[in-house]
């Protein structure tokens, strides 16, 4: 058996957008509504994840919103030297004081009945009004230097509450390279239909097996399907399932999953670091997917 063409193309669809659309419109209002701000301060917001990468799926709920320090920037590790060549300057106002004001601010707008601080990554909006719950990742400005002091790109970066772990990511390329992916001149739109498809499917594998709830995340989802070569997308939905499924059946179990890079093109997939994925759960989430394939 295999799963129905019919079933694929309903997969394919794209989620509705407009509640996610009014919420991010909200949290912006919030921010820019906020008179507390120091003398100096610029920041930048913008929606991240499914929504802002037109990957999500019918269900989808948590809108991603990033409230991003630009005034203030971290950097990759450089002497102080290489510092001082650059003519870098000891900010005076640090991220954990614009996370303290982006909650003043989100406080002041929607009550703290509505705002939970307790996550280890974001502030959580909760749902009122038409809204749905935002994840409010607060974050500054990161910038990759290469060795010869050439900035090589930029990014955000936060530390996880309360264990202090640091992480970097780079949205802004993840989206850019998403579209260029998707695009005629590489998978012909067919690559933002297969993500979508994806997790689809993924869901189906949640429900027929509770314990695996959570553990294939999109954003991982998304960058899986971008190490697959243009060329194993398209055809009818049946064709281009089996054939990027088989694509990364075999990739996953060779050294080319070595090289594997995230959709943002500049960390790879599989690392032991915090903003890598595992190795070994890549290959169950292809394997599921394989068996719901076998056995629909």
């Amino acid at each position: 058996m295999a799963i129905p063409e019919d079933q694929l193309t309903t997969w394919a669809n794209q989620g509705a957008s407009d509640a996610a659309q009014r919420t991010y419109t909200s949290v912006k209002a919030a921010i820019d509504a906020y008179e507390g701000w120091p003398s100096g301060v610029t920041h930048d917001h913008y929606l991240q994840g499914s929504y802002r990468n037109s990957t999500n799926i019918y269900g989808n709920s948590d809108v991603d919103v990033v409230v991003q320090l630009t005034s203030t920037f971290y950097h990759s590790t450089l002497e102080e030297n290489q510092q001082a060549a650059l003519k870098f300057e000891r900010a005076k106002y640090s991220l954990s004081q614009f996370r303290t004001d982006v909650i003043a601010a989100l406080t002041k707008y929607y009550g703290s009945q509505l705002v939970d601080t307790s996550g280890s990554k974001s502030i959580k909006v909760l749902p009122a009004s038409g809204r749905l719950k935002a994840d409010v990742v607060v974050a500054a400005t990161y910038k990759r230097y290469r060795s010869d002091l050439t900035l090589e790109a930029e990014g955000i970066t936060f530390w996880t509450i309360p264990d202090g772990v640091q992480l970097i990511n780079y949205p802004k390329q993840h989206y850019d390279n998403g579209v260029a992916k998707n695009s005629d001149s590489n998978t012909r739109g067919w690559y933002k239909v297969t993500i979508r498809t994806y997790k689809n499917a993924r869901e189906r594998i949640y429900k027929n097996k509770p314990s695996l709830l959570g553990k294939y995340p999109s954003y991982f989802t998304e960058c899986l399907l971008f190490n697959v070569p243009n060329g194993r997308f398209g055809g009818s939905y049946q064709d281009n399932f089996r054939d990027t499924v088989n694509w990364l059946h075999e990739a996953l179990n060779s050294d080319t999953a070595n090289d594997m890079a995230c959709q943002n093109d500049l960390q790879y997939l599989f690392r032991n670091t915090p903003v890598t994925w595992n190795l070994a759960t890549a290959k169950s989430y292809v394997a599921e997917l394989i068996s719901l394939w076998n056995t629909w």
